[in-house]
């Protein structure tokens, strides 16, 4: 006989598994001896499982029920879910135990098989809170969660309480329920052209009598009241609006912000621990899944989606925040000197000096897409090169490299990137050849800065490789030098041995090295050269002389 399933509870469930137990062994009279021994023996164990609860520390035995019970999402609702919590009830019939399949005996007792029961601290992070000092982060503006994690949600923060909060949900709620009957009695009768009924006739006159009462100017105390509230509590709490307009068009605004606040929270979805990453961000007409962790601030990393600008790159919580962004944002292109352009290619240089805001809102965007980059904030001592596509409604962001003014080691990048919806479509090696031309500028040779991505690392060696083959393509004499090439390419010799070994072009034969011309890459480079006619830069649209001190 299968054994059966109990919970593992505190004493109060061990009692009742013994209590239930007992009584099915005085009215079950014809089951056997081995039945009855087997469940005297649970009867015992279930009785030495309370005993012992009984007689642990207080402070034990409140962990023991802390850690039994139910778990509980964010917001302070519990699961429901039953794969999740063990929902096996105690006075389960014992005819139910014998009408199961004999096969289920082995799963049953198999742990592998049975729900695994998730504790409060994995669905829970302890150290979340609101960021509105001296917050709790009980309760929440909607009036339907009873916890908190940001300001939107955060009552205090809003200067109301908790309990105000579920109020004010609970009238909502009977408002809304009264206007959809209504709509559905009026939507029977509608005509085509139906007069205002009577109802909205008294509400309309309610609301322009309500908004006739607070054409007065506010009083001496209020004024009062008002200023010294901003000085005590500054930006940490919102200036209050009692007086300032009437009282029908604020309730509407503290709908509109309990609305916001729900949304929010619903595109939040649940909050785990280790869990605060951006998963997807909204960016110009595209809908990027990100792949790293950006250091993005604690109020907006919380969100499972976040909003920017693909312009300025202000980053937004709401699709309603960046539509009314949009409509006063006056960029069109990044910030500084168009130094390059041709055709719909256009190339900014920024200075980090200059444009620090837009730096760092391009490193943080950056960010999310490079697993190696460690520059978010101190963006002043570097050069960015930012690459846009230009189409009628403005300059797109395409890619971007950055790098030193001044690098000791003539580095000519120090990071670089190609946006996700531009990969694979030649715009990674024109950022890499524009920084080459750059160097061909300044009369130095140039090289990326280490370590180098994974994806870095296989772009660079296919744009070396490239360039490597169109020398050796273009190449007419006898005798070849790698200084020679390192000279005509910008290329440091470093990074040319290096793609000449992979290739197996660099030999080393009576004492020398030597460089072999092998034709048959050669001809293949060529080919799919002609083939796709890959984006290239052409150095006579650059209008750049090299930065002062560099």
């Amino acid at each position: 006989m299968p054994r059966r399933k109990r919970n593992a509870g505190s004493s109060s469930d061990a009692t009742g598994d013994s209590d239930d137990s007992v009584e099915h062994e005085k009215t079950d009279s014809s089951q056997s001896d081995g039945n009855t021994r087997a469940n005297t023996r649970m009867t015992r164990a279930s009785l030495r499982l309370s005993q012992s609860s009984q007689d642990a520390p207080p402070d034990v035995k409140q962990v023991v029920d802390r850690d039994e019970s139910p778990p509980r999402t964010p917001t302070g609702n519990a699961q429901s879910s039953e794969s999740d919590i063990d929902v096996s009830s105690p006075s389960a019939s014992h005819d139910e135990s014998h009408a199961k399949d004999p096969s289920q005996k082995d799963s049953d007792s198999d742990p592998s098989h049975r729900p695994k029961r998730r504790r409060f601290h994995e669905s829970y992070n302890f150290n979340m809170k609101c960021p509105t000092p001296g917050c709790n982060s009980l309760g929440h503006l909607t009036g339907k969660h009873e916890r908190h994690f940001s300001i939107s949600g955060c009552p205090l923060y809003h200067n109301l309480s908790a309990d105000e909060c579920k109020v004010k949900a609970i009238d909502r709620d009977k408002q809304d329920e009264e206007r959809s009957q209504s709509q559905t009695e009026e939507s029977r009768h509608a005509t085509r052209h139906q007069a205002p009924t009577p109802r909205q006739v008294r509400y309309k006159e309610k609301v322009v009598e309500m908004r006739r009462k607070r054409d007065s100017p506010l009083a001496k105390e209020q004024k009062e009241k008002n200023m010294e509230h901003r000085q005590s509590h500054g930006t940490t709490r919102e200036p209050l609006l009692e007086n300032i307009t009437s009282e029908y068009d604020l309730e509407l605004f503290r709908k509109a912000q309990a609305r916001a606040s729900e949304d929010l929270l619903r595109l939040q979805g649940q909050i785990t621990e280790g869990s605060n990453m951006i998963k997807t961000i909204v960016f110009g007409r595209y809908e990027l899944d990100t792949w790293y962790h950006s250091p993005y601030p604690e109020e907006y990393a919380r969100l499972g989606r976040l909003y920017v600008c693909e312009f300025c790159l202000k980053y937004m919580k709401s699709q309603t925040i960046l539509r009314r962004h949009m409509a006063k944002c006056v960029w069109k292109h990044p910030p500084g000197d168009e130094v390059y352009r041709k055709g719909a290619i256009s190339v900014f240089e920024v200075d980090g000096k200059k444009n620090k805001i837009y730096c760092q809102n391009l490193c943080l965007l950056a960010k999310l897409f490079l697993d190696h980059k460690t520059l978010y904030y101190d963006v002043e001592p570097f050069l960015f090169y930012v690459m846009t596509e230009a189409d009628n409604t403005g300059c797109h962001l395409v890619g971007y490299f950055s790098k030193e003014k001044n690098s000791f080691l003539n580095y000519n990048v120090s990071c670089i990137l190609t946006m996700p919806q531009y990969m694979r479509q030649g715009y990674g090696k024109m950022l890499i050849d524009f920084s080459y031309l750059l160097s061909k500028v300044e009369e130095k040779v140039g090289s990326p800065e280490r370590p180098l991505s994974d994806l870095g690392l296989i772009s660079y060696r296919s744009y070396w490789k490239e360039v490597l083959l169109r020398y050796m393509y273009n190449f007419q004499g006898k005798e070849i030098s790698i200084k020679e090439i390192s000279q005509e390419t910008a290329v440091n010799p470093v990074d040319i041995v290096s793609t000449l070994q992979s290739l197996q072009m660099l030999k080393y034969w009576k004492g020398k090295h030597l460089v072999l011309k092998r034709q048959d890459l050669i001809d293949e480079w060529k080919a799919k050269e002609n083939k796709r006619g890959s984006k290239t830069i052409d150095p006579s649209s650059l209008k750049w002389t090299p930065p002062k001190g560099t």
